[in-house]
């Protein structure tokens, strides 16, 4: 999945995901229903997410990984629209 990566530069190893503030389904564990969601509300977000990440078959894993993150980073920072938020497999089963 694009949408989902690890914090290289953190060191941190749990997965983190590009979700929406309105997205009630978990993006690690209801992919199908989170993605009908994102996509029923024209967010379109993994789209998005892979047109803001400068990713390439050329780079390794890790690099890839770290692209992704970064572009994440980015989208949230930048949140021009406010709907954006970083969530981890963690903090998303902490939210309920």
């Amino acid at each position: 999945m694009v949408d989902i990566t690890t914090d290289i530069e953190s060191g941190d190893r749990g997965e983190y995901a590009l979700t929406t503030v309105d997205n009630p389904f978990n993006p690690f564990t209801q992919w199908d229903e989170w993605y009908a969601y994102d996509a029923r509300h024209g967010y379109h977000t993994p789209s998005f997410l892979a047109r803001i990440a400068f990713t390439s078959d050329d780079l390794s894993e890790v690099d890839q990984a770290a692209a992704i993150q970064s572009a994440i980073d980015e989208i949230v920072r930048e949140n021009i629209l406010g709907i954006y938020r970083k969530v981890s497999r963690i903090s998303f089963e902490t939210l309920k």
